[in-house]
């Protein structure tokens, strides 16, 4: 399901996840690439209704930071992090072209081995099964390769669709982060959750998809 590519410098990275298949199609994961500049404007851009509401309040307008110019310096840092060790970060991909982004950051090492994860996935892919394909992928591989112990999400109570995702998943909730991260112009509570190894083991996200009639290995 998974390969680190040469030369990765940590605990899995390079990576390529997947494939996994989904009612909305062929789910598979990779690094960022330099190329993927229009087609991930394309998306932000269009689905700004569907994502704002979700993301980090920023300096900028919508279109100026999702705009084409704008995904060269945020893949040069995503690529530094993880360069780093620092980060896990990954295209989604469905049926090969450009569905969105999920993120394992704030890498943690040591006793620790902990991260959070954060994702989003075009409008017009929603609801067909990408971003909990996308998420059983991401935590087996930092439950294996990756090396790590804990993860963590935290999500506004009123993003339905992200708390369905979390909970097909697997993941528990823990409490709730009151004016936890300012988003669309105010400071929001978030709910956290978290998932251990243990809590993923034996058999792994994935498997356990398969198992429930949720996808199906390609």
């Amino acid at each position: 399901m998974s390969f680190a590519g040469d030369g990765g410098r940590h605990p899995g990275w390079p990576a390529r996840l997947g494939p996994l298949r989904v009612p909305a199609g062929l789910v598979e994961l990779r690094p960022p690439k330099l190329f993927d500049a229009s087609a991930w404007s394309r998306a932000r851009l269009r689905d700004r209704a569907y994502l704002e509401d979700w993301e980090p309040t920023a300096a900028e307008g919508w279109h100026e930071r999702n705009a084409p110019l704008a995904w060269p310096p945020q893949w040069s840092s995503l690529k530094a992090l993880a360069r780093r060790g620092q980060a896990l970060p990954f295209v989604i991909t469905v049926d090969g072209a450009l569905a969105g982004q999920i993120t394992v950051g704030n890498i943690v090492r040591g006793s620790l081995r902990s991260a959070w994860v954060g994702y989003w996935v075009a409008a017009d892919r929603a609801r067909g099964g990408v971003a909990t394909a996308a998420l059983a992928l991401v935590v087996d591989h930092c439950f294996g390769e990756g090396g790590l112990h804990r993860l963590e999400a935290t999500v506004r109570p009123e993003n339905r669709a992200s708390l369905r995702v979390l909970a097909k998943a697997g993941f528990r909730e823990e409490g709730l982060f009151l004016r936890y991260l300012d988003v669309a112009g105010d400071w929001r509570d978030h709910l956290c959750f978290a998932m251990t190894a243990e809590e993923a083991s034996p058999e792994g996200l994935v498997r356990r998809l398969v198992a429930q009639g949720y996808a199906r290995t390609a």
